[in-house]
């Protein structure tokens, strides 16, 4: 293992990100693999929330238009800070409501069925949330059977020629995970994008695991729509304020969901009863922002313009290949299964690991100073971030994880997920 060990130090020796290690808080003795659940609280995260806490009390009610970070814009702002991150312009980008909620929002905004074409197409691998909404906009629209699910030939992955045979003339929209949020592949969105739109389908994003750990180019690709969560990647905090993006050309259309934060600002406080729609992504507001689950993306947002999203996504790479590499070399003697492609262009932030105790394995994980999470029915994902992760990182964790295995330590522990897996 010795040389492991020094390929690891070798390697963090030369990573130019090493120095946002120091930036978050990290337990001690602890291996963090989780920040694609949950990601870790940084000091420009609870400074920028202290800042925001502090415009409270100084300024009261005026905090909304006055001092640096004034309420009022907070979620333009943000949106503004996260176009940079997916490719796309300040004026379609918004920080709102949660991810759930936005699909609600974009989905029953855009969705325009006919008997002829009222399909919606998902996968059949999808997270849960995502299916309740579309499955519950349909129900609402009356085509309870309208829902196409796109089949997986492994249960881990989806092949782009199986979801663009399923793209007919009976479909009006396509809503995909951006990354698989078990197996970590990445989906061919471009590709994708592209061959919806020879149809005449509109096609969206959940980006949840995605953003933060893989470039995206939503203009440029001509997306219609995404939505992600913040508190992943990101590093916002939990149930900190969700994402959306709606390119422009759908800017005319009007919004499902209305409330008076998607109001033109302009008029907002006149308190017509007339709804005066925002003309740009600010429309997909609902109710009052909720600032202080936005603050911390002021400060942690900075870092990643700082980073840049080519040097976070390379190293992430690097990451995710290295800990392949040596788990495949040190624990071939085990029943250890890495479901994640190994090839980079359809790899995300995270990879997955399949054995028949994963429960207990994940425990004992734990027990060791190491966190991931587990999956039902049998897998472990582990998430090696590229802000807060070095190489010595994953070192530790497949060396933990190989000695849990030596000494099937995992036994000790019931083989079945907690209440929270």
């Amino acid at each position: 293992m010795k040389e492991w060990l020094e390929l690891a130090q070798k390697k963090d020796a030369q990573d130019a990100l090493a120095k946002y290690k120091k930036e978050f808080y990290l337990g001690e003795a602890v291996h963090y693999m989780d920040g694609n659940s949950l990601g870790l609280m940084s000091r420009p995260a609870e400074q920028s929330l202290l800042d925001v806490m502090e415009d409270w009390k100084q300024h009261g009610i005026d905090g909304w238009t006055r001092g640096d970070r004034p309420w009022f814009y907070m979620s333009e702002k943000i949106g503004e800070m996260m176009a940079q991150i997916i490719g796309a312009e300040r004026h379609e980008v918004l920080a709102t409501n949660s991810t759930t909620i936005n699909i609600h929002q974009t989905v029953r905004t855009l969705y325009q069925p006919t008997d002829e074409r009222h399909k919606i197409l998902v996968d059949d691998l999808n997270f849960p949330s995502d299916i309740y909404a579309v499955q519950s906009i349909l129900d609402d629209y009356g085509y309870p059977d309208g829902m196409v699910k796109v089949p997986s030939h492994d249960g881990h992955t989806l092949s782009t020629d199986t979801i663009i045979e399923h793209m007919d003339e009976s479909v009006a929209m396509i809503l995909l995970p951006s990354v698989l949020y078990r197996s970590g592949q990445v989906l061919e969105m471009e590709k994708l994008t592209e061959k919806a739109h020879e149809k005449g389908i509109l096609i969206g994003f959940d980006l949840c695991h995605s953003i933060g750990s893989v470039p995206h180019q939503l203009k440029e690709w001509d997306v219609d729509f995404a939505m992600w969560c913040t508190y992943k990647h990101l590093n916002g905090g939990p149930g900190s304020v969700g994402g959306l993006y709606i390119h422009e050309k759908h800017h005319d259309v009007g919004v499902s969901l209305k409330g008076w934060f998607g109001n033109n600002k302009e008029t907002q406080f006149d308190m017509g009863h007339t709804f005066d729609q925002a003309p740009d992504i600010s429309q997909y507001q609902v109710g009052t922002p909720h600032i202080f689950s936005m603050a911390p993306l002021l400060g942690t947002l900075e870092m990643f313009q700082e980073a840049g999203m080519e040097n976070i996504r390379k190293k992430s790479l690097e990451l995710t290949d290295f800990m392949m590499t040596m788990i495949d070399a040190v624990l071939e003697d085990y029943d250890i299964e890495v479901v994640t492609p190994r090839e980079p262009e359809h790899r995300g932030g995270h990879i997955l690991i399949g054995h028949p105790q994963a429960a207990g394995i994940n425990a004992a994980l734990k027990s060791k100073g190491v966190i991931p999470d587990f999956r039902a029915p049998s897998y472990v994902r582990i998430a090696p971030v590229a802000l807060y992760n070095s190489f010595e990182d994953v070192y530790h964790t497949v060396a933990i994880l190989k000695e849990i295995m030596d000494n099937r330590l995992y036994e000790a522990y019931e083989n079945r997920r907690g209440v929270i897996a």
